[in-house]
């Protein structure tokens, strides 16, 4: 039995071609970002994210609402909160209201962090998302979406931060 092979025109190329350019922009940026992060706060983008919505919350928040508004596991946000407890700028504290419950604080250290840290990729992207008319904001969700789904994508644990993952500190850095 012999496949049959669909012969692509040259115009179908160049839209395969654009659109893994595109693809590759949009991954390159991140990785840019994800770079400059951690030469700059020392931080990934989920960490950052992690101190900003404990700041947001008035420096305290709980592990399940950072799970929840993150959109990640609580063992994701255990994770990110060691590595920001071990760095001090987040404390782990019972709560005075429920002693079962402990709270995620922000540290002086991680407010400072936070507020000089620069400005979040997806900071950006959601500027230029709101100025879309709400077809346009339908019409790219249902884009990217497709792309994820073509990508075997759509079941992924992610949240709505732009990362390529955990940085390793380059090497010789502190």
């Amino acid at each position: 039995m012999r496949a049959k092979l669909k012969i692509i025109s040259e115009t179908d190329m160049d839209r395969v071609d654009e659109s893994l350019i595109a693809l590759r922009r949009i991954l390159r940026s991140t990785e840019l970002y994800a770079r400059n992060l951690a030469q700059s706060a020392g931080l990934t983008p989920a960490q950052l994210r992690v101190l900003q919505i404990v700041n947001s919350k008035g420096g305290s928040t709980t592990p399940t609402a950072l799970a929840s508004q993150m959109g990640v596991s609580q063992a994701t946000v255990t994770a990110l909160v060691d590595k920001l407890v071990a760095r001090s700028l987040v404390a782990r504290e019972r709560s005075t209201t429920d002693r079962r419950q402990t709270n995620v604080v922000i540290t002086p250290d991680g407010l400072r962090t936070a507020e000089t840290a620069p400005d979040a990729l997806q900071q950006k992207f959601v500027q230029a998302f709101d100025n879309l008319a709400d077809w346009e904001q339908a019409q790219l969700v249902s884009s990217l979406e497709r792309v994820a789904a073509m990508l075997d994508a759509e079941d992924m644990d992610a949240a709505p931060v732009l990362a390529i993952g955990e940085l390793k500190p380059a090497e010789g850095s502190g």
